[in-house]
């Protein structure tokens, strides 16, 4: 499937033209053009060589899944490599798309799988029809901040996350098993958003320090902003890794507290039980002694088990063993 679009002095001029117009658009020096491919073949990108004289490594790099987040520079423009990052409400494993980019003087060419919607980065460029003026950089700043404000979405989500699971690590009915699973399901997910959104940085400061020639000072200062919420993601996601690794080490301790708690209980209770056995046994003697077989004996033994169990109970319960 494929999109296109073109933009005349600043203002959408045509959509939905055929590929073939393409070039006879970028001989207009006036004009700039979008191209999306939704799951572009081999020779969709052979097309966009011809069409746009895209360099033959970059459409390699195109057709191979799982790129790292990268802008290249080569003679004919950029090739960009970004990640999609979101999170759904009712879940806390990540959803992430991979877009790329050729990037020429006056042409964006986006490339992603069936499953990412353009239209939100269509709506963020109608939406700031008055930066159409600085050409493809508009575009490109269009996309980038979606992602960077899909990412910024993301790492607030996993906050809450993280919020709710210190909450809930002190609740009397949560689960230990539970509380770990969290952790370390919330953790891969920062992981996974530090790797994907890190190198973000790069991207967008390369593009500041004039790998996109044509950025002009009007558009800069929109860039910079994107560059800002990449670096407030990565060092968020970096802070709260940090958080999750406090809450993993909270619970094991909590579970060591727990686990001597029991074990003080038991030993305390087995103290208490062995004082009966211990008086049982010796009134069991096969020996004479006074009040052998005559109540008086059971008595006193009934007596002394219960005054020493009892005794006994009071001095661990004081010592909060029980």
């Amino acid at each position: 499937m494929v999109r296109t679009r073109m933009w005349r002095n600043g203002s959408v001029a045509a959509e939905g033209f055929g590929l073939d117009d393409v070039s006879d658009h970028l001989d207009h020096d006036d004009r700039i053009v979008w191209i999306d491919y939704t799951a572009p073949t081999a020779d969709d990108l052979t097309r966009m060589e011809d069409e746009l004289g895209v360099h033959e490594l970059a459409s390699e790099d195109a057709l191979e899944p799982g790129q790292r987040p990268k802008l290249d520079r080569y003679r004919s423009g950029l090739f960009l490599v970004t990640y999609d990052v979101t999170c759904p409400p009712d879940d806390d494993a990540l959803v992430t798309r991979e877009v790329k980019a050729f990037v020429t003087s006056r042409a964006l060419v986006t490339m992603h799988d069936a499953d990412f919607d353009m239209e939100e980065i269509v709506q963020r460029w109608d939406d700031n029809a008055d930066l159409a003026s600085h050409g493809v950089p508009y575009l490109m700043w269009g996309l980038l901040d979606v992602v960077a404000d899909h990412a910024t979405t993301t790492v607030e989500r996993l906050e809450d996350l993280i919020d709710d699971l210190e909450d809930d690590l002190f609740a009397e009915n949560s689960g230990a098993s539970n509380i770990q699973r969290r952790s370390f399901s919330l953790r891969k997910a920062l992981g996974t958003l530090r790797r994907l959104v890190g190198p973000m940085r790069d991207v967008v400061g390369s593009v500041l320090r004039g790998d996109a020639e044509a950025l002009s000072d009007g558009i800069r200062p929109y860039f910079r902003d994107v560059a800002d919420h990449v670096a407030s993601v990565s060092d968020q996601a970096e802070t709260l890794r940090d958080t999750v690794a406090s809450v993993l080490e909270t619970n094991l301790n909590l579970q060591s507290n727990r686990q001597n708690l029991v074990m003080k209980k038991v030993t305390s209770w087995a103290a208490i039980i062995a004082i009966p056995t211990a008086i049982t046994g010796f009134f069991g003697q096969n020996v004479k002694f006074p009040g052998e077989g005559d109540w008086m004996g059971l008595a006193a033994s009934v007596v002394l088990i219960v005054l020493t169990s009892t005794v006994l109970y009071a001095v661990f319960k004081r010592r909060d063993w029980l």
